[in-house]
């Protein structure tokens, strides 16, 4: 059964949104009207409907439905961050991806919301001293999404992971708030170090297609990675690397990298 919680849909501007489109989606295409009901309209809030749509998704012949809702229940009930987080995290998708039009599409349809959803729940149990279930949470974000983010790492909100796949975020990874990156992205270790071996990845970072950001390095605030490069190296705020090794290739362009989703620039290496 849904929980009611202390989110009242007049004081919630995004779930309410969200259970408006739904609406007019099952208006505009009715055979999809039993996933929306299910999946949104017979939820009183944004957190009924994540740990759902988490659980729909994730369940396995190891794990029911059922249990890993109640996980992800009492996930949301105990840590409000994590919705509150999730919010901002579906209004990142809307605002920067042209391929979203509406709030619903993520919650129903993006593999990189709702996988980011389930770290956070995986987070939570971790935090909890949960550390088997939070590893069968990452398995099967892992399986289901094709996105393998480590419970232990840190990750802000206002995340925007673009079409998601082959994703890596390892165990001692640090990921600000509002960051924007594509597919294929890892932020991995070197090999080299046993315990703080992976990037921390500073706010406002747009980190292109393809990109690999290895070893216990900084990324500074408001910086871009372009696509297919390897960082080796820190990376001052506010600048663009690009290459293999990455380089400073010039300034970030805008003020916030993350949100402009712009991966162009002009100009060859800086030299050192």
């Amino acid at each position: 059964m849904a929980r009611t919680r202390s989110h009242p849909m007049e004081l919630d501007p995004v779930w309410r949104r969200i259970t408006d489109e739904a609406e007019a989606a099952i208006a505009a295409e009715p055979l999809l009207g039993g996933l929306v009901h299910a999946c949104i309209l017979h939820h009183a809030s944004l957190e009924d409907a994540l740990a759902y749509r988490l659980a729909q998704k994730l369940a396995s012949g190891d794990m029911s439905e059922q249990l890993l809702r109640e996980i992800a229940d009492d996930a949301y009930a105990a840590d409000p961050s994590l919705g509150q987080a999730a919010r901002a995290d579906i209004t990142a998708v809307y605002d920067r991806d042209p391929a979203c039009h509406r709030y619903i599409q993520p919650l129903l349809f993006f593999k990189g919301f709702q996988a980011v959803q389930a770290y956070r729940v995986a987070n939570w149990l971790w935090r909890q001293g949960r550390a088997d279930m939070a590893y069968f949470i990452q398995m099967r974000m892992s399986e289901i999404f094709s996105v393998d983010i480590h419970p232990a790492a840190r990750v802000g909100k206002g995340i925007m992971i673009d079409h998601a796949h082959s994703i890596v975020i390892g165990e001692t990874a640090v990921v600000g708030d509002n960051v924007s990156m594509l597919h294929s992205v890892t932020l991995g270790g070197t090999g080299k170090e046993e315990e703080d071996r992976h990037p921390k990845i500073g706010d406002g970072v747009l980190i292109g297609a393809g990109a690999k950001v290895l070893g216990n390095i900084h990324v500074g605030h408001c910086s871009r990675v372009a696509a297919g490069s390897v960082v080796l190296h820190e990376v001052p705020p506010c600048t663009t690397v690009a290459g293999v090794p990455a380089r400073i290739v010039g300034e970030a362009g805008c003020d916030q990298p993350s949100l402009n989703m712009d991966h162009l620039f002009a100009g060859g290496a800086k030299k050192s």
